[in-house]
């Protein structure tokens, strides 16, 4: 018999779903996100070998890259995509005050949950800043769509946060007929 995948909730067997998350930065919840892209790495490949062993050679992990990370939301009022991405390059702010410099970095989470709302799983992403954003996608008449912008971040890294835990999940009660 296999190892259950949920040590806490012996009885789950389904992975968790991709659709409840927050995405949290400067300690709070951002609004409306509807889609987190892939965190994603790639570690290079480093071949090489020694100078007697013409027949053999050996592979070393070198240098580690991340994914840009692309965050998508409705387009709202709410104007935290916009003012982040005016942090990288704010044209006509005047010379010299395109980019801020002190801040234009964050740091965030993002919170996979469960079914029922409980934090299962979270990472931190490290040094993020906007390198493309979309104030406003193509705009058709004809459509039948939401209005979508989405920031596309870059980052220097990520982990698991490890202090979050598998929560235990509430049983559901069935009532008698």
């Amino acid at each position: 018999m296999p190892a259950p995948q949920f040590p806490v909730n012996t009885h789950r067997y389904d992975p968790y779903k991709n659709f409840k998350f927050r995405v949290r930065w400067d300690g709070r919840y951002v609004a409306g996100i509807s889609k987190v892209g892939a965190l994603k790495r790639t570690t290079e490949m480093v071949e090489h070998r020694e100078g007697g062993d013409p027949s053999m050679s050996r592979k070393s992990p070198g240098r580690t890259k991340y994914d840009p990370i692309l965050l998508e939301r409705g387009v709202t009022h709410d104007k935290d995509f916009e003012q982040w991405a005016n942090m990288a390059w704010n044209y006509g702010s005047g010379l010299g005050t395109e980019v801020s410099l002190k801040d234009f970095r964050k740091d965030l989470i993002i919170e996979l949950m469960n079914e029922a709302g409980q934090v299962a799983i979270a990472y931190k992403i490290f040094r993020c800043w906007v390198s493309e954003f979309t104030a406003l996608p193509q705009l058709d008449a004809n459509a039948n769509a939401i209005a979508i912008q989405s920031i596309q971040l870059q980052n220097e890294g990520w982990e698991r946060d490890y202090s979050v835990t598998e929560p235990t999940e509430p049983e559901r009660l069935i009532e008698p007929a």
